[in-house]
């Protein structure tokens, strides 16, 4: 099929590494991708990434995939060296960075699987299926939606909802200030949670209750932290957030730790690398998302 013959977008760069320490653990978090707005693939931004927004949530063998940027063609390709044949893709929203890399996600064309999209912020729109088939409808993209041959499930809900995805694996959501809507995701598994909460954009001086009530107690935060305070006030309406925002929800919500997350194209390694050290100092518990990385929680 000629879309198997379509090269990357945008180079791996970083090396994985593990918390764990080889410890198997209960839930785990791999960032595939990083990036927000657009893929940035250049020899400035190999430590930290240059693919958009993908994450991988494996809950002791059970994996779920959190959006669908350019990230998740390399995602796609452990899938099927791994013989992962139940697929679940949850999605913030359907800004093309956030959706681009489908296409490109070679298990959806094997009809020996099955995969599961789900979206909250479409309602009373076309919901999740169109949207997707639209992306890759004439003119814009050569291979329609109905090639892909794997058992597909699409499914829209509404921001806010509960439900579960595998028997032991429990999903809360809530809405984000983004333009077109967001959704918000808190994965809960054996007692340990991530959330994920891009894209979205904070109102100064007030701490959004919504990523509050989401984020409480939750062992890692991964959050929009697309710009600087600096940058921010030249950006409103744009719909994302900065660290300093972060931080101050994840300490009103008694989280463990925050991922920087959503970088954006402009900031090179070098200004991340520098970015990630001023907000040590201000919160030592947050890190800056790597493209290859692995986080670990909870012992399995």
């Amino acid at each position: 099929m000629g879309i198997l013959l379509v090269p990357c977008l945008c180079p791996g760069g970083a090396l994985e590494h593990s918390l764990s320490n080889g410890i198997k653990m209960s839930l785990s978090v791999k960032f595939w991708g990083v990036r927000g707005s657009i893929a940035c693939p250049s020899s400035e931004h190999i430590k930290y990434g240059g693919n958009t927004s993908c994450i991988e949530i494996n809950a002791s063998g059970n994996r779920l995939v959190l959006d669908a940027g350019t990230g998740i063609r390399g995602l796609g390709k452990t899938y099927l060296n791994d013989g992962i044949k139940n697929i679940h893709i949850l999605l913030t929203h359907t800004h093309w960075d956030h959706i681009n890399g489908f296409p490109f996600f070679v298990p959806a064309y094997d009809p020996s699987r099955s995969l599961h999209i789900m979206a909250g912020h479409l309602r009373g729109e076309d919901g999740i299926q169109n949207v997707l088939a639209a992306q890759m409808d004439n003119p814009m993209f050569p291979v329609p939606l109905s090639a892909m041959q794997a058992k597909m499930v699409f499914q829209d809900f509404i921001a806010g909802e509960s439900f579960d995805v595998y028997d032991d694996v429990h999903v809360r959501t809530a809405p984000l200030n983004h333009p077109n809507g967001a959704t918000a995701y808190r994965i809960e598994h054996k007692g340990k949670s991530v959330c994920y909460v891009s894209d979205t954009e904070h109102v100064p001086g007030h701490l959004d209750q919504n990523i509050i009530g989401l984020i409480e107690g939750a062992d890692l935060v991964i959050y929009d932290c697309t710009y600087t305070e600096e940058e921010f006030v030249s950006k409103i309406g744009w719909g994302h957030s900065t660290w300093n925002e972060g931080i101050k929800l994840c300490r009103a919500a008694n989280a463990k730790s925050m991922a920087i997350f959503h970088h954006d194209p402009e900031h090179t390694d070098d200004f991340m690398d520098a970015l990630g050290a001023q907000a040590k100092t201000e919160w030592e518990h947050t890190f800056v998302a790597q493209e290859g990385s692995v986080h670990t929680y909870g012992d399995d």
